[in-house]
């Protein structure tokens, strides 16, 4: 941990800007990530980067140790339900981080691929072998290359569309209609930028997705000629099998959201936290089907639901041989 100690000469200025005027070797950007993990302090109290600095002040800058470019191994359990000597088939369980990042640099997907597959030969660093992608809050299939010629032949597949991915979705409301396909370019939401949403202006990529209902449900479903003002307030429920098309950052979260439906527990796309009980999102990698590397076979696989997910349904009415 490097310590640098500043003692203010002149009153006024943002603390993060005169942090960056006087230490040139971290960028503005740097000292506000500082900050916000309250490593730099005024006088020993933690202060927001909008604080104007005074003469005579005591400003601590603490910068911890550059983190590693090559992530650890980390002996985590994994849920394989496939593996030869191309890939890895894995259940991956919510909360997860696929790949180590700002932030999260412990405890990913990679690192305990890093642990079960020791001799792992791929070119890249950061994600070796991470195929395609899920966010931390969603569970299921994810594919895993374990060599160069594996990597290069299953994005070939996923880039021609020729893999095909199959999700469960449970959404607030009674989906109408019962089936269909949302053809909507998504793009980064010019409101927040730290969502998708979709756009017809600006930087955006073609997304296409289908869906289809396997179940309504819920105990609050009223009869057919009950007015409602939506159908949330009907208490009801929605189990989609959703097929994605294309494979853009939260695509189905965006596209289910952009159809008055969001996932249900989805804090960023939904409307309500922790709903029926869940402190992760329904949604769910169920199957996929591609062929293998090495000989061209086709292949499928399915990934059980999480208890957690099996127990909402339940509650709902939904049994396991239904599905």
């Amino acid at each position: 941990m490097e310590t640098t100690t500043l003692t203010v000469t002149e009153s006024g200025a943002r603390l993060d800007r005169y942090i960056s005027d006087h230490l040139p070797d971290l960028s503005r950007a740097a000292v506000q990530r500082l900050i916000g993990d309250a490593q730099i302090r005024v006088d020993g109290i933690a202060r927001k980067a909008s604080h104007h600095v005074q003469i005579g002040e005591m400003i601590t800058v603490r910068v911890p140790p550059p983190e590693p470019a090559t992530p650890r191994a980390e002996n985590i359990a994994l849920d394989v339900l496939y593996e030869d000597d191309d890939l890895l088939v894995i259940n991956k369980p919510a909360g997860m981080v696929v790949h180590p990042a700002a932030g999260h640099r412990e405890g990913t997907l990679v690192n305990a691929i890093l642990a079960h597959s020791p001799h792992l030969n791929i070119g890249g660093v950061e994600r070796p072998g991470i195929v395609h992608r899920l966010d931390s809050e969603t569970s299921g299939i994810i594919v895993v290359a374990k060599n160069d010629s594996a990597m290069r032949d299953l994005q070939a597949q996923f880039k021609s569309r020729r893999v095909k991915k199959t999700y469960l979705a449970l959404v607030e409301g009674t989906v109408k209609p019962p089936r269909g396909k949302i053809d909507a370019p998504i793009g980064r939401d010019p409101k927040h930028r730290q969502k998708m949403a979709v756009i017809t202006r600006g930087k955006r990529r073609d997304a296409v997705t289908v869906y289809h209902t396997l179940a309504v449900l819920g105990s609050a479903r009223p009869h057919p000629s009950t007015p409602l003002r939506s159908a949330q307030d009907a208490g009801c429920y929605t189990l989609l099998e959703v097929e994605p098309q294309t494979g853009r950052t939260h695509q189905i979260r965006v596209h289910l959201a952009f159809l008055g439906f969001p996932v249900v527990a989805d804090t960023i796309y939904g409307k309500k936290k922790n709903a029926l009980g869940l402190t992760r999102q329904f949604l769910h990698a169920w199957k996929i089907a591609f062929t293998l590397p090495r000989d061209g076979r086709e292949v499928s696989f399915v990934a059980p639901l999480a208890e957690e997910l099996w127990e909402v349904l339940g509650k709902l009415g939904f049994a396991v041989s239904d599905l």
